[in-house]
């Protein structure tokens, strides 16, 4: 079975609600973003859900849980992933979820704790 043809079932975290159901050309991962209805989502995790049939497990469809957020305009590309903010700065989380622990907000250009590594 195609992957991309399953229901992807999308779950807002907060509050907790059902946003609706779409077929993805993509893998969605933690991390990334999702464009729904003109907003944009943050994908927090993705379950699988099997189901049952003929003595056989089979992948049924896939929940995504979202969170919504601003799309940060600074992102860096370290070892072939995306992180949030300026990844030369000693306090970068070197995440895509995260910026940093003392400016998680942002932006980094013009943060007064800027440290380069």
């Amino acid at each position: 079975m195609d992957l991309n043809s399953l229901p992807t079932e999308v779950i807002l975290t907060h509050p907790r609600q059902t946003l609706g159901s779409v077929c993805l050309d993509w893998t969605p991962q933690p991390g990334h973003y999702l464009n729904w209805n003109g907003q944009t989502y943050t994908v927090l995790e993705r379950r699988h859900r099997y189901q049952l049939k003929s003595g056989r497990y089979r992948l049924h469809k896939i929940s995504l849980y979202v969170q919504s957020v601003e799309r940060p305009e600074d992102k860096t590309l370290i070892d072939g992933h995306w992180v949030i903010g300026d990844a030369s700065c000693q306090f970068n989380a070197h995440s895509e979820l995260m910026r940093c622990a003392v400016n998680p907000s942002g932006p980094c250009n013009t943060c007064r704790f800027y440290e380069p590594i």
